[in-house]
């Protein structure tokens, strides 16, 4: 990719100006960083927008980080947050990335000769005594932490602001501090904590740090990505799952999805938007492109074929996959949350149990209302929109 595809693709704002940043990058290499929190166990492909930028800048031959925030994601990041986030306590952080290497390992390179480093916030935040993080706090106001608009939000609906809450910015902040890098990168809603680590090391190191900002992708909803809204598409998830998943995209998102989604060229993304634009594209042949774009993309070509053709089959001509999993009922009466688990069709217990309360599982083709279901003879469980399970009577 030359310079200025890596500094205008997928690209929202470069601080303090494109054109120093460009300077910087012809002056030789530079350390630039990508900050996680593991507040939940799987990374999403709204994740994956700034990692494969990431990866553009390494195959640049420029020093990548990927730091996982296991010691800001215990304090909780305030950002967009109506209300103060539950924190998590250590084990939770650890628990929900030790697979994060794996997992971006589909997009960053861990090995040959400019391997991404990849390393945890908590070997110099936990380090730090009382005092020198009042030292940090001299560094930054109140006024300007007030005027982040969500705390506006909150002051004006009369909800609380935890103290805490200011400290996470400061303490993601002095990340830049103790790795010393050039550039941080991150999506456009985390501007603002990515300024104050430019405030600081420019105040104790006096080095100036650039930041640069991709843009968000929405869930398939058009809400935020979540795994609470259950509108994401995760990087782990099945072949079919990511093929089922992407053909119920709002139509309106589609152009986007093609741009932030795929590594497909300006040029080929450009070609797609002006033929849906013109109603020479349908939007349901578009999905199919995009969804096979995606799946090819984090698992194969010869997997995306095989997802394509088995949506083809099953839900546009209403059959079943012919290598349905399947499950041997050990009783007569099943708890259908357990089985989930326990079959891998769902990351956790509440995810299955949020299936059930919200009409996601159908039991012979009857939706299901109770995770206790009668097994007499073998059946078919449908999960959500593409995943199935044929479970046998004992």
């Amino acid at each position: 990719m030359d310079i200025n595809n890596l500094l205008s693709r997928n690209i929202a704002e470069i601080l303090p100006t494109k054109e120093e940043f460009r300077k910087r990058l012809d002056a030789g290499p530079i350390k630039i960083y990508l900050g996680i929190d593991p507040s939940a166990n799987q990374i999403h492909i709204g994740n994956a927008v700034v990692l494969w930028k990431l990866r553009d800048f390494q195959d640049a031959g420029h020093k990548v980080i990927l730091l996982i925030g296991d010691f800001t994601g215990m304090i909780g990041d305030p950002t967009d947050k109506s209300a103060t986030r539950k924190k998590l306590t250590r084990e939770d952080v650890l628990e929900n990335a030790k697979t994060y290497k794996e997992q971006v390992s589909k997009i960053l390179s861990f090995e040959g000769e400019n391997p991404a480093e990849f390393t945890f916030n908590s070997e110099w935040l936990a380090k730090l005594s009382f005092s020198d993080v009042v030292e940090l706090a001299s560094f930054v106001t109140v006024q300007q932490m007030l005027e982040r608009d969500f705390f506006q939000v909150r002051i004006k609906e009369n909800k609380p602001i935890h103290l805490h809450e200011f400290l996470y910015p400061l303490m993601q902040g002095y990340d830049s501090v103790a790795m010393g890098v050039d550039a941080e990168i991150g999506g456009t809603d985390q501007t603002f904590n990515m300024l104050v680590g430019r405030t600081l090391i420019k105040a104790i190191k006096n080095k100036d740090k650039f930041v640069v900002t991709v843009p968000l992708l929405e869930g398939l909803d058009g809400r935020k990505m979540s795994k609470s809204f259950g509108n994401y598409i995760g990087l782990t998830d099945t072949p079919e799952d990511m093929f089922g998943k992407v053909m119920s995209l709002c139509d309106d998102l589609l152009s986007k999805y093609f741009e932030l989604a795929t590594r497909l060229t300006d040029e080929e993304v450009q070609k797609t938007k002006d033929a849906l634009q013109s109603n020479e594209l349908h939007p349901m042949e578009a999905k199919k492109r995009l969804a096979w774009e995606i799946v090819a993309l984090y698992h194969s070509k010869e997997e995306a074929d095989g997802a394509q053709k088995e949506f083809e089959e099953v839900f546009q001509k209403g059959g079943v996959p012919e290598d349905v999993r399947a499950y041997n009922a050990k009783d007569k009466m099943i708890d259908l949350v357990e089985v989930l688990v326990e079959t891998q069709l769902v990351t956790s217990k509440s995810e299955a149990r949020r299936l059930v309360e919200q009409g996601g599982l159908e039991w012979n083709g009857e939706k299901v209302t109770s995770p206790q279901i009668a097994v007499e003879t073998d059946g078919m469980l449908r999960v959500g929109k593409h995943r199935f399970l044929k479970i046998e009577a004992t």
